[in-house]
């Protein structure tokens, strides 16, 4: 099917404009706001107001973890030739990985300064995190970036700058495993289960399944053009993710082997 004629600038006044990527952030922190605050009626050591202090930590983990895990895991050559493009974020280029690092450190130190045990903390935290990666994954796809493969299934599409051939709508698939699925599963476990009491392991499920799914999603993804496979077989984005689902299995276990709230 050919791609839809989406302009990836949804509002545009005089030399202003706002892009669908832009939005989806907006939504995304957002939407993880107003989430986190409705289930800290389940996280009896978080409150409102520790969740209205972080989000500005949050914010600068996901911005500065995310240009910088772009530069250093993707791009490292480019960027140390030119730095000052690492500033020119307008011109794209956020990695997920790099993003999350960020927001680890920063949840670090705020839980800290804050006398807040981090996993208490990250169990609410990761909760929301699906809600931003659904709607970035949306602005993926519109803007026609980060397509798939080459296919021959009927829902293939054509998109603007893929060539000819119809490619996986990857973008969809990830925000599908990623964002829906994986909210479901965290939605389930906060809300009508004792989960949160097993401190790690909302975490360490939050951690695997988004592991998992970009695993999975990556052998119907197009490798970046500059990076290509590693040993003929892996992209970039399997590789960094391999970490996460081990680090998340092993919080999954101890959680569940160890008492509530031990």
């Amino acid at each position: 099917m050919p791609f839809p004629d989406i302009n990836p600038i949804a509002l545009q006044i005089g030399p202003l404009a706002i892009h669908w990527y832009g939005l989806a952030y907006v939504a995304g922190i957002l939407g993880w706001w107003g989430y986190s605050i409705w289930l800290t009626k389940k996280f009896p050591a978080v409150d409102r107001k520790l969740v209205d202090d972080y989000l500005v930590w949050a914010i600068i983990g996901v911005i500065l973890g995310g240009r910088l895990g772009y530069v250093l895991f993707y791009k490292p050559e480019q960027y140390l030739a030119n730095p000052i493009e690492i500033f020119q974020v307008w011109k794209g280029g956020m990695a997920f990985h790099g993003g999350l690092l960020g927001v680890v450190i920063a949840t670090a130190i705020y839980t800290y300064r804050r006398g807040i045990l981090f996993l208490s903390f990250t169990d609410l935290a990761v909760c929301g995190v699906p809600i931003g990666l659904f709607f970035g994954r949306i602005a993926n796809f519109i803007n026609g970036e980060l397509f798939g493969r080459v296919t021959d299934v009927s829902w293939g599409v054509i998109f603007p700058h893929g060539g000819p051939f119809p490619r996986h709508p990857s973008q969809l698939y990830e925000g599908f495993l990623e964002g829906l699925i994986l909210f479901l599963i965290l939605f389930y476990g906060a809300v009508f289960t004792r989960w949160p009491h097993r401190r790690g392991l909302l975490t360490g499920l939050f951690l695997g399944g988004y592991g998992l799914a970009r695993i999975s999603v990556e052998f119907f993804r197009e490798p970046d053009s500059f990076l290509g496979y590693f040993g003929g077989y892996f992209t970039m984005g399997q590789l960094l993710s391999l970490p996460l689902v081990g680090f998340g299995l092993f919080l999954t276990i101890r959680a569940l082997v160890r008492d509530e709230n031990a």
